[in-house]
């Protein structure tokens, strides 16, 4: 059972993490299927152990977030608050603070995903009419969305599985990774300003004129109220997945579009995924993977709480960026109570895995999200990004690991 679980452990990760290469097809939801079809094929789990091993908890909150963002959408909610912000930039570098607060902002309260994919289409649009050079606000926005993600448990899927699991209230989540999300946000501004001070200047930037988009203010408004709502279920049951389910529940019943138009906009195949991981993930420890692979790393993760903190984010870090990070957690999550500090390394966990996200343009779906809608008006290559994600990782994860240590 060791040996196979395994070998399909191995060959989920490498479909996963391999996307780019020519001899599969595959997406990352469906490598994560195909793990979790084998596990059961070949005898690791039965159906009743892979039906168990889903976290539906996880699956709910996810699905009750989602439900709440395609109102949003429908109400293009996203798409006027960014048309507000880029028409009112005077300056570059002004342009530039926008890109990296609104979207780190947003990305806080929304997963990270959904806010690139609202604000790249509009922001390409705005850079076309103008004579600046567009990379280093894509990079921003990809960036800064992945650190603003950090503040909240619902700013990015991995946050939501360290929720999920570590039961640590939201309000008290938030507190504690504010300041490093700030600060985090602040630093890659000025990060992006060193690198791109030819592109991104403080003289004076002609109006950006855009057509203003349609907002269906009556449903941003019911969505708004839902969501408001939704964290007062977070703060004060701290039920995450019922709160979240609930609110998006209570929308579709009041907000006055057929559920069908929001629910083809809910992203199923990302429940697909975490799904199939959660299997994978079960049938791996079922195995007693997770126990040997701990046992190998865990004479370098140091002997001393701050010792572990620092040295489990870098580790962290490079892992998340060769397995992705959401697999990574779930892997995790079965280590961190074998650490002297628990409580801490959770938020280790969560402040590490998405600032990995920064280190490449892989790292992330987010970044992905950004450089495949710009691909057809600018390419942003893989040294741009990373000489710009390299040090925004290093400088956000030591200030993460600064503010830890206190």
């Amino acid at each position: 059972m060791l040996i196979k679980s395994l070998l399909i452990f191995a060959l989920t990760y490498i479909v996963i993490s391999a996307q780019k290469m020519k001899w599969h097809r595959l997406d990352r939801p469906s490598g994560a299927l195909l793990g979790a079809v084998l596990m059961v094929l070949c005898g690791v789990m039965t159906l009743d152990e892979a039906y168990r091993s889903i976290d539906f908890n996880t699956i709910l909150l996810l699905l009750g977030m989602m439900m709440l963002i395609a109102y949003l959408k429908i109400a293009n909610c996203f798409k006027y608050l960014s048309y507000l912000l880029i028409s009112h930039a005077r300056s570059p570098f002004l342009l530039l603070c926008f890109v990296v607060f609104s979207s780190g902002i947003l990305s806080a309260l929304f997963v990270n995903d959904t806010i690139c994919l609202m604000f790249t289409p509009l922001l390409i649009l705005a850079l076309s009419r103008t004579k600046l050079n567009p990379v280093p606000y894509l990079i921003a926005l990809a960036t800064s969305s992945n650190i603003g993600s950090v503040v909240t448990l619902t700013g990015n899927p991995q946050n939501m599985l360290v929720g999920i699991f570590s039961k640590i209230p939201y309000l008290t989540f938030t507190w504690r990774l504010l300041p490093i999300g700030i600060l985090s946000l602040c630093a890659n501004t000025l990060i992006i300003y060193v690198l791109f001070r030819k592109d991104v200047g403080l003289g004076r930037l002609n109006p950006i004129v855009l057509e203003k988009p349609p907002l269906d203010l009556i449903l941003t408004v019911k969505s708004l109220g839902v969501l408001f709502l939704i964290f007062l279920g977070f703060v004060f049951t701290g039920n995450l997945p019922l709160s979240a389910i609930t609110g998006g529940l209570a929308l579709t019943i009041i907000s006055g579009v057929k559920p069908r138009d929001a629910l083809e906009k809910v992203d199923w195949t990302l429940l697909v995924f975490f799904s199939g991981l959660f299997i994978v993930v079960g049938g791996v420890n079922k195995a007693g993977v997770l126990t040997l692979v701990y046992n190998a790393v865990e004479p370098y993760l140091g002997k001393t709480a701050s010792g572990q903190i620092v040295n489990f984010s870098i580790f962290s870090v490079i892992t998340s960026n060769l397995v992705s990070n959401v697999p990574f957690v779930l892997v995790s999550v079965a280590w961190i109570d074998k650490f002297i500090d628990p409580k801490t390394m959770w938020y280790v966990l969560a402040m590490s895995s998405t600032f990995a996200g920064n280190l490449t343009i892989m790292g992330s779906v987010a970044n992905m999200i950004v450089m495949e809608l710009s691909k057809e008006h600018v390419h942003v290559g893989f040294w741009d990004f990373f000489k710009v994600g390299f040090i925004t990782t290093v400088v956000s994860t030591s200030i993460g690991i600064g503010f830890l240590l206190l």
